[in-house]
């Protein structure tokens, strides 16, 4: 399954202000990285995925679009995956790729 192009368009949107960015297939999907680090993913299976940290993620979990992302069968700490229902409207997807870059942005870029 391809990713939502729609989707990697709004996300694109939304970046448009940020420096450094970069986009790259991953996962079947498409990454945003900011100076090199992921913040958020359209992915294959749908949906958005979203870089947190362990904080973040425990916090993301309460909304009910989210839930943890599982590769294969192991559980990637400090992502969640955004249901295509929870992501709709600019007003629903803006906070969830702001979170992302912010997180990416808390890291050391990376060569």
């Amino acid at each position: 399954m391809a990713y939502d192009e729609d989707l990697a368009n709004r996300v694109r949107e939304l970046l448009a202000g940020e420096d450094a960015i970069t986009e790259m297939a991953m996962f079947g999907g498409l990454a945003f990285l900011l100076a090199g680090n992921m913040a958020v993913a359209v992915s294959s299976n749908g949906g958005l995925m979203v870089r947190l940290g362990p904080d973040g993620e425990e916090q993301a979990l309460t909304d009910p679009h989210a839930q943890p992302v599982e590769m294969g069968k192991r559980r990637m700490r400090g992502w969640v995956r955004v249901a295509e229902e929870g992501l709709r409207t600019r007003r629903q997807l803006s906070p969830w790729v702001r979170r992302g870059a912010q997180f990416a942005r808390s890291l050391p870029p990376r060569g």
